[in-house]
Order: C-alpha cells, then sequence, then structure tokens
C-alpha cells in the first residue's frame, strides 16, 4: 500500500523571509510547477521518523518547519547565506523555536551524535562528486547511532533541464553531482532504507526526482 504523503503546511506567499531572490520560493504557489515542487517536499517529510532533534541542511525560507514542529522536539537549521535573524523572527512570531545557523555541511558547526535526523532537500547536487565523501562523512558524525538522514535529490533528464531552462535556470552551473553518485556516497558509510522515486505529471518521462533514505548502524 501506497504510503499517504503529509500535505506540505505553507505559510502566505509574502509572509516568508531572510532569502535572497534566487530562492524558489515563489515557484511553490505556481500552478503546474507548484504541485510538483510541494511533492517533493512531502516525500522527504514522509521518510522523516521524528524524534528529538533534526537537523536541516539548506532550510533556506524553513519551508518545511511548521511540518517538522510536529514531529521533532527541536528543529536546527543550517544554511550557507540565509539571513538567520529573519527567518528566525517569522517563525518566533508564531510561537515555533529554531536554533538556526550559517554554515556549510562539509564542516557542520555541531557536536557528534547529536541529531535523531539530517534532512537535506535539493542541497547535495550542488557539491562536487569530490565533496560528497566529506558531506556524507559530517552527517554520519553529527548523527546519532540509529540516526536517519533523509535527501532529495533531481534526477536529470531532459525534461528536467528543460524545466530549469524554462524557470531561468542554466542547471550545467547549478547541479554538478548526480542522484546516483549522491547515492553511491550515501550507502559508503550509511545503511540504505530505501530510495523513493518521484515521477514525472507524464509517467512516460520517467522519474525526475528521488528521496533517499538512510540511517547510521551501530556505534559507527
Amino acid at each position: 500500500m501506497a504510503k499517504t504523503l503529509p500535505k506540505l503546511k505553507l505559510l502566505p506567499a509574502g509572509q516568508y523571509q531572510g532569502v535572497n531572490e534566487k530562492d524558489p520560493i515563489k515557484y511553490y504557489y505556481w500552478p503546474v510547477f507548484g504541485p510538483l515542487y510541494r511533492r517533493r517536499v512531502e516525500l522527504a517529510l514522509a521518510e522523516c521518523r521524528g524524534g528529538g532533534r533534526i537537523l536541516e541542511v539548506g532550510f533556506g525560507t524553513g519551508l518545511t518547519f511548521l511540518n517538522l514542529a510536529e514531529m521533532y522536539a527541536e528543529i536546527h537549521g543550517l544554511d550557507l547565506t540565509a539571513n538567520v535573524p529573519q527567518v528566525k523572527s517569522v517563525f518566533d512570531g508564531l510561537g515555533l523555536r529554531t536554533f538556526l545557523k550559517n554554515g556549510n555541511v562539509l564542516d557542520m558547526p555541531y557536536e557528534d551524535n547529536y541529531f535523531d535526523t539530517v534532512l537535506l532537500i535539493s542541497i547535495l547536487e550542488h557539491l562536487k562528486p569530490e565533496e560528497q565523501a566529506l558531506a556524507f562523512a559530517e552527517i554520519v558524525r553529527v548523527l546519532k547511532p540509529g540516526g536517519q538522514v533523509v535527501y532529495g535529490v533531481p534526477v536529470e533528464r531532459p525534461l528536467m533541464v528543460f524545466l530549469f531552462r524554462v524557470l531561468g535556470h542554466d542547471i550545467r552551473k547549478e547541479h554538478f553531482s548526480t542522484e546516483k553518485q549522491v547515492a553511491e556516497a550515501a550507502s559508503a558509510v550509511l545503511q540504505k532504507i530505501r530510495i523513493v522515486e518521484m515521477k514525472s505529471m507524464f509517467p512516460f518521462l520517467g522519474k525526475v526526482y528521488e528521496v533517499g533514505h538512510f540511517v547510521k548502524t551501530g556505534g559507527s
């Protein structure tokens, strides 16, 4: 039986703060593109099992925070460029406490064995292939034994390249690792639970996104 996906809880479009004009938040409200953008996040949220602390790497506007607040006691976030005070103020105003920092997945400012879940949605494809091993070494380090990593990455197909071009993006200047390279790096240090495929709105075009769910075993 197919898993029922959680519905992404969105704030009014103008309420999100703290990111530059390149952030994709506007696309979530568009016809046609909006359901695709929301579904990839919902697939990732469906794999998150809840617990004490979650770290979202690349939290951006805090798009997932309303959902995550129903699943975790503490929401932590790490982002290269987001304006932390502005993003935090949005959720403070809603009574939702967050722990947000600027930083890089390749060198995370957290202690070992700290998080129940590390979530990365459309982040890892922006790393170069040779950086994937370092990223996953850091993810493993900050995860508790038995903790999970959930990531989402696009599957590059002609349709994906075309859709990015329609939205004004050159995929070659933004995506450096394939979904296979990401999965291989994850599999080298974590136990795979499953990889969930997201199909195009036109099924004959195949998958356009995939969500990986891996866990840290034992005391590694």
